[in-house]
């Protein structure tokens, strides 16, 4: 699988890159709040635009020169983006004309060698054209005049910026394809020692600094007889203090693994149990489909009773509610506990991924369902489901045809989604329902 290319809108704030992240991202994702800074967080969205798929970063405002706290965060989270993109939209405000920040934000970015297309946004017409000459101070050759409000220029941008991407590849994989597992996790928590230890050889290096690891490295290996992808996320480089907030950005590393994967191994540390940062990271495989199995390292070093086992793993479920169906693994990668039982639970959860059901055991059991509890009236109109069928793999996926596709409660359709898991097997794997109206 190939890995998508990333790219990262930057600019100083209140320029609009949260409205053309949304307009290229077609949904409304980024705050978008005529404030400066109001986008703290980065935002990803994984984007197809005439078949050429890529993920797009919208960063938070970018101040080149500032000591205020979050401003300094946030500079210090864009400079995270721009080191993970392969391409950068530098975004200036067209009607404002160059600033001192435009420029030193320009320089900063010649010093990275990456491809940046620099655009002017919020020109709407002929008379902010001319504003435009000054931009050209810059030294650059080409400058993109665009409205990201009304969408003036952005598709022309985007055609341009997405020249020599690769097509988007069919998701249906052969039979020899390797199965894609990623390993995720914080820096320091021992992705490196647990790849060492299931491919067999000192391949990455394993050095306690956390954040050693620089770049993605995949290997292939078998066992028993079948092929595994395993892909290594960087970990996240330690810049200096300010980046004490950046553990919980090591999340962009995560999402370009997560999107090569079909299988997420999330490794976290017995010895702190589950943070926020596992939850987010486990948040972005569920929302984009994957399957995942949560791998305690360091179990050697917890003191354990009768109860422990059981303490902990409540303690988890209880952190990542949306994803309870995904199994846990208690290893040591150090000492090598129980690590030989990844693959067979990797297995087992890859069968259950691509696993497909027929359409008529499938409609039996809706049926039966329905049966056993009704749908609810949506706007006096009875609700029924006339015909369920399963569309795709990794994650199984199936639709539903129903007299009105908002009808349906969230209740309902977490209903469906047990008896379906129960009754075929999907119990450790993420299922989708899509519900569509009957023509």
């Amino acid at each position: 699988m190939q890995a998508k290319p990333v790219i990262a809108i930057v600019g100083r704030p209140n320029v609009g890159k949260s409205t053309l992240f949304n307009r290229i991202a077609g949904k409304q994702k980024a705050i978008v709040i005529d404030e400066p800074g109001a986008t703290r967080d980065r935002n990803y969205m994984d984007c197809v635009w005439h078949d050429k798929a890529f993920t797009l970063i919208d960063t938070g405002g970018f101040e080149p020169t500032t000591e205020e706290r979050i401003l300094v965060q946030m500079r210090e989270q864009t400079n995270l983006a721009i080191e993970e993109a392969d391409v950068i939209i530098f975004m200036m405000d067209g009607r404002d004309g160059l600033t001192p920040s435009d420029m030193e934000i320009a320089r900063q970015l010649r010093g990275r060698g990456k491809k940046v297309f620099y655009a002017a946004n919020k020109v709407d017409g002929a008379r902010h054209e001319e504003l435009l000459t000054e931009f050209y101070r810059l030294g650059i050759d080409e400058l993109h005049s665009i409205s990201a409000q009304h969408g003036l220029g952005v598709d022309e941008l985007l055609a341009v910026l997405t020249n020599d991407f690769p097509e988007a590849a069919e998701s249906e994989e052969g039979e020899n394809e390797p199965v894609a597992v990623a390993i995720v996790g914080k820096p320091n928590v021992g992705k490196s020692s647990l790849i060492n230890l299931i491919s067999g050889k000192e391949r990455s290096i394993a050095n306690p600094t956390p954040g050693t690891t620089r770049d993605a490295v995949d290997t292939i290996i078998k066992v028993h007889g079948r092929r595994y992808l395993l892909i290594d996320t960087a970990g996240i480089r330690r810049k200096n203090k300010i980046s004490l907030t950046l553990e919980k950005y090591s999340v962009i590393q995560a999402l370009k693994s997560i999107n090569r994967c079909d299988i997420a191994l999330v490794l976290i540390d017995a010895e702190e149990g589950m943070t926020e940062q596992d939850a987010k990271i486990v948040g972005l495989a569920y929302e984009r489909g994957k399957a995942c199995i949560i791998v305690v390292n360091k179990w050697d070093k917890i003191e354990k009773d009768n109860a422990t086992v059981g303490k902990f793993v409540e303690d988890i479920h209880d952190k990542i509610k949306f994803m309870d169906f995904a199994p846990i693994l208690f290893i040591s990668a150090l000492t090598g506990q129980r690590a030989p039982k990844i693959f067979d639970l990797i297995n087992e959860v890859y069968s259950q991924y691509s696993k497909r059901v027929d359409t008529s055991p499938l409609n039996d059991l809706v049926e039966k369902c329905v049966r056993k509890n009704p749908m609810a009236r949506f706007q006096n109109r009875s609700m029924s489901i006339s015909y369920a069928t399963q569309t795709g793999v990794k994650p199984p996926t199936f639709i539903f045809f129903v007299p009105h596709a908002k009808g349906v409660h969230f209740s309902y359709e977490r209903y469906l989604m047990n008896s379906i898991r129960s009754e075929f097997g999907f119990d450790k794997v993420p299922i989708k329902l899509i519900f569509r109206k009957k023509r």
